[in-house]
């Protein structure tokens, strides 16, 4: 896809969303998922899918990520919902941050939904 960020490779645009979740971990998201979503999709390349357990844990993953992803020459677009209120979305048009709650993660299950991704394999450093 990468319209948004025209100027990026792929490879940069990799580097971010491990950036972003490197971010997330480091402000106690838990249950990170990234899914590459370029060959199901025309909305984005990447998701990143997280929990926040606590209002305060979802305000530092919002303000983390955007503070990563900026450095990383990818801008925030849009934003839906509030960090805190179960679910916010970060649009960074090459890379979408889906942010929820624990009970809102499990209702909505996006996982199941985009279960046609790529799973990117992720682990804390």
């Amino acid at each position: 896809m990468n319209t948004v960020n025209i100027n990026l490779t792929d490879e940069q645009i990799y580097g971010a969303v491990m950036a972003a979740a490197k971010a997330m971990d480091e402000k106690f998201a838990s249950d990170i998922l990234i899914l590459d979503i370029r060959e199901v999709s025309l909305l984005s390349d990447y998701f990143i899918i997280a929990t926040a357990n606590n209002d305060n844990i979802a305000r530092a993953v919002v303000r983390e990520v955007d503070e990563a992803l900026t450095k990383q020459g990818i801008t925030l677009r849009h934003t839906e919902g509030t960090a805190g209120g179960g679910w916010m979305l970060m649009d960074f048009g090459v890379i979408v941050i889906h942010l929820f709650g624990i009970d809102e993660r499990e209702f909505f299950a996006i996982e199941r939904i985009w279960s046609d991704a790529t799973r990117i394999e992720w682990s804390p450093a």
